[in-house]
């Protein structure tokens, strides 16, 4: 039996709790892995409030919170090609184990092995934080030179996205509150605190003559208010709000391979795609970390150590 942290129902914080679960089973197509650390993510409160029922698995309740982790192969299932009990791995819960949890499954075609000198704790914030921002950056295909607005840029995304756009060399501008300037100037970024007055007046001053590209982390009125700074409104990419649809732009096309868990690895590795990782809260504080993140507070990445 292991220690767990989820959800007994949908809904709001009060459903969440602690309880002890035998290790899963791994089915076709998964890995049991023992935790040592798991990322947390807005989209964790997301699952449990019942918004996305598709990445809730079917399993039954209590059901664990959390979609990335790092840790080491226990067992393999069926059709698990290209990783060994033993393997340092990174990646998915996609079919619904969470990752809050001593032990889970991970989906094996949506996991990698962490390459040697890349820490557990790095390898568990590049599955959701690292791979999108590859995918928003790839998906703009900007060159050298040009300008970029990385809307809510405080949060683990938003600098991952920011930190791999300044390592392509392209001008970062970000968007956030007060308490996330320090750790976006740190990494290169041109920062317009949202709090402070005219949000769109702050970037026109920036960069006059509009945007070449925009990753929108923030949605809703934020990003209907950001979104005319783009030059071309197919170059803005929300990773968040699908209805970016309705301004011309486009949503993130996530791809959550192992191939592209091993690149966002190898830039990781490279220090292009470094995250900021500025909480690491034991199991036992489970509940503390997802409400800074739930409650918009985080700047840069939480982590939870397990191991």
């Amino acid at each position: 039996m292991g220690q767990a942290w989820g959800f007994g129902r949908h809904g709001g914080p009060e459903v969440q709790e602690f309880f002890e679960r035998p290790d899963p089973a791994p089915g076709r197509g998964e890995v049991l892995i023992r935790v040592d650390v798991a990322g947390v993510n807005p989209l964790d409160h997301l699952v449990r409030s019942g918004l996305v029922p598709g990445l809730d698995g079917g399993r039954p309740f209590p059901r664990v919170l959390g979609m990335e982790a790092a840790g080491t192969v226990l067992a393999l299932g069926e059709d698990t090609d290209g990783l060994e009990v033993g393997d340092a791995v990174f990646g998915f819960a996609l079919t619904g184990g969470g990752t809050y949890a001593e032990t889970t499954v991970l989906s094996a075609p949506n996991t990698a092995r962490i390459p040697a000198g890349l820490s557990p704790t790095v390898a568990a914030t590049l599955p959701v934080a690292g791979t999108t921002a590859v995918d928003a950056l790839d998906q703009l295909g900007l060159p050298a030179g040009a300008t970029i607005l990385v809307n809510g840029v405080g949060g683990g995304v938003g600098l991952a996205v920011a930190r791999l756009a300044v390592g392509r060399e392209l001008r970062v501008v970000g968007t956030g509150s007060t308490a996330k300037r320090e750790h976006a100037e740190a990494i290169g970024v041109r920062f317009v605190d949202y709090t402070a007055g005219d949000v769109v007046a702050a970037a026109r001053h920036l960069v006059p003559d509009g945007f070449d590209g925009i990753v929108d982390l923030a949605g809703g009125a934020s990003l209907r208010t950001v979104a005319p700074l783009a030059r071309d409104a197919r170059n803005v990419i929300a990773v968040g709000d699908m209805s970016v649809s309705e301004l011309g732009g486009r949503f993130v096309e996530r791809r959550l391979d192992r191939g592209n868990l091993e690149r966002s690895a190898g830039l990781a590795l490279d220090g292009v795609l470094a995250p900021v990782v500025t909480a690491v809260h034991p199991l036992s504080d489970a509940p503390a970390a997802l409400a800074t993140v739930e409650k918009g507070h985080a700047a840069g990445k939480v982590v939870i150590k397990v191991a």
